[in-house]
């Protein structure tokens, strides 16, 4: 009998990977949301994660082999994340029917630098990030989602895993941490106005070393990890295996988009005010080039692109303990970059 998986967050930039990976694979997916979009291959399941009398009915008779929670809601402080956020773990895990099962749980590296309070800010661990190094002395989100984990894990006997990227790229309309198709629209928009293509980032940034996550390389972690016994209750760092730098980086994509990279000079230019009135130019250029959705609010979140290439420090991620265990996938981060650039132009999301 196929096995079946349950995605939170299954329209997601995880998510979605993790579902055409699980059901490329044979398994029986179901995608959970409160008003889930048409999936191919994913049977959606209508509930809302933080009124748990929905929750039951909705996954009555499902007994998934696999739960993936790859979904987050943001609030306007660490308390309120914390609480919300923490909520929507424990009451899935309480609704979810019995059986034997693993939960994989995607947080990422603001484990070790900080939530978005104080991201980047304080006594940090060394790099290479290490799962060994632990919790930082400070409330974070992703702590209060682990140990709902944790607790569920205990009263109900299934294993788990925590999954930790870092800055992911992948396909999905709509999320709110998209860097790599924020900066196609970017690229697209120096383009077509003409604007230079100037770095948004830090002087650390653009000069030391870094690393991403393709999320198809992060859903193979995923079912790796729920498929390995010696993985089993586990914290896990996933990167794709390569290292760059963004001065590098930076002309790699200009040269995709056919257009000149600026000089990085040392001057620090946040790109979410200098997008700030963009949605304008966007949609002539949607109406232009017949593109599906001329709204450029649903494609960028230039917020969360200034803050990974704002940091002021050097973010390296180390993946000795899946390494050790057997994982062995690799992705070139310039390559992952331009299959998600050439997705986006075939689902008409970018000229």
């Amino acid at each position: 009998m196929a096995r079946t998986a349950l995605i939170v967050g299954a329209s997601g930039i995880v998510g979605s990977a993790a579902a055409a990976l699980l059901a490329g694979e044979g398994w029986r997916v179901a995608g959970l949301a409160r008003n889930p979009p048409q999936q191919p291959g994913v049977e959606p399941v209508a509930a809302d994660l933080l009124d748990p009398g929905s929750l039951g009915p909705a996954l009555a008779g499902l007994a998934p082999d696999l739960v993936v929670f790859a979904t987050w809601q943001r609030r306007a402080t660490e308390a309120e994340m914390i609480r919300v956020n923490g909520a929507m773990v424990e009451n899935l895990l309480a609704a979810v029917p019995p059986g034997p099962r693993h939960v994989a749980l995607v947080t990422g590296l603001k484990h070790y630098l900080g939530p978005f309070e104080a991201y980047g800010q304080g006594a940090l661990p060394q790099t290479p990030f290490r799962e060994e190094q632990g919790r930082l002395p400070i409330d974070n989100f992703y702590y209060a989602q682990e140990d709902a984990v944790f607790a569920a894990a205990e009263r109900d006997g299934f294993t788990w895993s925590v999954h930790r990227p870092h800055t992911v790229i992948g396909l999905a309309v709509g999320n709110a941490m998209n860097m790599g198709t924020t900066l196609a629209c970017y690229a697209t928009l120096c383009r077509e106005t003409g604007r230079p293509f100037v770095f948004p980032g830090s002087a650390a940034q653009w000069a030391g070393l870094t690393d991403m996550t393709d999320a198809r390389l992060l859903a193979r972690q995923i079912l790796w990890a729920a498929t390995e016994p010696k993985a089993a209750n586990r914290a896990f760092n996933v990167v794709n295996g390569d290292v760059f730098r963004w001065s590098w980086m930076w002309g790699r994509i200009a040269d995709w988009f056919g257009i000149e990279p600026v000089p990085f000079d040392g001057t620090h230019r946040p790109l979410e005010p200098r997008m700030a009135g963009d949605g304008p130019a966007w949609a002539e250029i949607a109406a232009r080039y017949g593109l599906a959705e001329p709204d450029l609010a649903k494609l960028a979140s230039a917020w969360h692109t200034d803050a990974d290439l704002g940091r002021p420090i050097e973010v390296v991620t180390d993946m000795s303990r899946s390494r050790r265990l057997g994982f062995t996938a690799y992705q070139p981060t310039d390559d992952a970059f331009f299959d998600l650039f050439a997705r986006l132009r075939a689902d008409r999301l970018i000229p």
